[in-house]
């Protein structure tokens, strides 16, 4: 699968997923004008990633850990609900037996952000999320 890297712009996130380097990250601000356009081929590649992953499995006799570093500042309503799609991507992916996890940063400071991500973690929990102050 091609990798996708999006760098920042002052509406939307920097994007790393690249399954080469067993690189997954969002990180920055989301608020896209189009928040649709923007996440949906992210949330489609998850979507695919898992026939990757049963390849992996089955060829090579293990598949590496995924896991997503959330590093996000800020994000708007319209953006969660695409971060809850790829929360329930990761769950549907740790669900078929492959090593699955989400990286949720925050500022010590930011208790909403934090909040958010434990709200994240209730609705999908089949996902196991760690947690990372600083």
């Amino acid at each position: 699968m091609e990798p996708i890297q999006l760098e920042p712009t002052t509406t939307t996130p920097r994007v790393i997923i690249d399954p080469v380097n067993n690189k997954f990250e969002i990180s920055g601000e989301s608020r896209p004008e189009n928040t649709s356009k923007f996440f949906t081929p992210i949330v489609n590649w998850f979507s695919e990633y898992k026939s990757v992953l049963y390849y992996q499995k089955n060829s090579l006799g293990s598949s590496k850990k995924l896991s997503i570093d959330f590093k996000l500042d800020y994000f708007n309503s319209t953006s969660a609900k695409f971060i809850l799609d790829i929360f329930f991507q990761l769950e549907k992916i740790k669900s078929e037996g492959y090593e699955a996890e989400v990286v949720w940063h925050y500022d010590n400071r930011d208790t909403d952000m934090k909040e958010s991500g434990e709200e994240f973690s209730k609705l999908a929990p089949g996902v196991p999320v760690r947690f990372v102050g600083f």
